[in-house]
């Protein structure tokens, strides 16, 4: 393959910057384009519209867990294939994760199509919201279901085959785009009072947009990779089907579980108040930032583990893995101490409100000496996901969510009340993260010893 020099010979941390740089940015990126429909459907000051917006996206993440399966399994397969010099091997995975992703991206439309109304009614939706909420449903993840995934997914398969900037570059292309066209369908092609279908139809256009862009790559890059546009469903063999699925799978769950304790800790707050309540909500997106940097250099990290896992190359997959870790600790700790000092400030960016800035303040130094434990469980989740432990992954995902954050943050708010529910985040990381590194060196360990033989 013409684009392994950035697995096997580059530097390390040459190989890391340019896998991880650009999908730094798309996460960056991703983060501003799940804010653009909140903060345009905002302007509108209507609080039916809000709400109805924020339920819908409900459906739409589950969209993106979606995408998950089968781009994190298929991408982290696929490199893995490909340093093992499976090469056809590798082509029939890429071609067999577009395939079922596209089937999959179809069926998930049509259900929720059937299902719209039940879904919206679960999901919290009344009379003054559902028509709302239908509108948004039907354009972004009906209509626009199947670029929606699809374009999630084939960047993680160019990041995997190790084209990171295109990847990079879609993403931002579909992001730009959301931003660009809400206005334009929200306050000018639509009436008032259509608001949120103008941001449905944006969102679904800027990922037929990036979709678009991700098939004109794959066409350009198909003679010196893996990657091909399908005409078939390849099938794989049983041990890739079975890692494709171990891998995928806890994933996407991993992504409902985020949600969930997410919902879990706003459903703690609001007993307090609307005030802290919305002040958890700015400190929540504020905590975002370091994440998605974190996250973005953990998937960078990935298909190099991956590759070198394949090609038994020991000591350059120890070192990408130590890098990887080296860099995120030393940034979520700088985001710390800038959190810890300038609180007040940054919070007051998002919002003027004396009372809210106060409690959002104290919410965040509360929470921001748990960033450096919380990377700690990402770096160990995504390399388990690089050298196809996939079952690990996911019981590290329920330890972290189900086994200690919200039993911990439901103690906590009993004993202390909100000092404690603020406080809980800290307490459960740091128990995560020596759960995390406990299993990661013995993992570790016998995969080294095994690749040593």
């Amino acid at each position: 393959m013409n684009n392994n020099n950035v697995f096997t010979s580059a530097k390390p941390g040459a190989a890391l910057a340019k896998m991880a740089l650009p999908t730094v940015a798309s996460q960056v990126i991703i983060l501003i384009y799940n804010l653009a429909d909140t903060w345009f459907i905002g302007r509108t000051n209507d609080p039916n519209m809000i709400g109805a917006s924020s339920i819908a996206l409900t459906v739409y993440l589950a969209a993106v867990a979606l995408a998950n399966v089968f781009g994190v399994g298929g991408g982290a397969l696929m490199a893995r294939l490909i340093g093992e010099k499976k090469e056809e091997d590798a082509r029939c995975v890429a071609s067999y994760t577009l395939t079922s992703c596209t089937i999959a991206a179809v069926a998930f439309s049509l259900l929720v199509l059937a299902l719209t109304d039940p879904i919206l009614r679960l999901l919290g939706a009344d009379d003054s919201t559902i028509n709302y909420g239908r509108q948004y449903l039907l354009t972004t993840t009906v209509i626009g279901g199947l670029p929606t995934i699809l374009s999630m997914c084939m960047p993680q398969l160019l990041r995997n085959s190790g084209f990171s900037m295109s990847a990079g570059i879609g993403v931002a292309i579909g992001s730009a785009a959301n931003v660009a066209l809400d206005p334009l369908f929200m306050f000018v092609i639509l009436p008032p009072g259509y608001e949120v279908l103008g941001a449905g139809i944006a969102t679904a256009l800027s990922n037929y947009i990036s979709l678009a862009f991700f098939i004109v790559m794959f066409i350009r890059v198909k003679d010196k990779s893996v990657l091909r546009i399908p005409r078939k469903l390849e099938k794989i063999g049983p041990e890739n089907l079975r890692s494709f699925y171990t891998v995928g799978i806890p994933a996407a769950i991993a992504v409902f579980l985020f949600d969930l304790v997410t919902i879990v800790l706003n459903k703690l707050v609001v007993d307090y108040g609307n005030v802290q309540l919305a002040a958890m909500g700015i400190v929540l997106k504020l905590e975002r930032l370091p994440i998605n940097i974190g996250l973005g250099v953990c998937l960078g990290m990935v298909p190099l583990v991956s590759y070198n896992y394949g090609s038994h190359d020991r000591e350059r997959m120890s070192r990408f893995v130590s890098l990887a870790r080296t860099v995120i600790l030393i940034f979520s700790a700088l985001c710390s101490v800038l959190f810890f000092c300038f609180a007040d400030s940054i919070v007051g960016v998002f919002i003027k409100d004396e009372e809210t800035v106060r409690y959002g303040a104290e919410f965040l130094r509360g929470r921001c000496f748990s960033l450096p434990f919380m990377m700690i469980g990402y770096h160990v989740v995504n390399y388990m996901n690089a050298v196809n432990k996939g079952m690990i992954s996911f019981i590290l995902a329920i330890i972290r969510h189900l086994v200690l954050i919200i039993p911990i943050m439901l103690i906590m708010n009993a004993v202390w009340q909100l000092d404690g529910l603020v406080w809980s985040q800290l307490v459960a990381d740091v128990l995560n993260s020596v759960a995390a590194l406990v299993i990661f060196r013995k993992v570790n360990a016998g995969i080294c010893e095994k690749m040593q033989a």
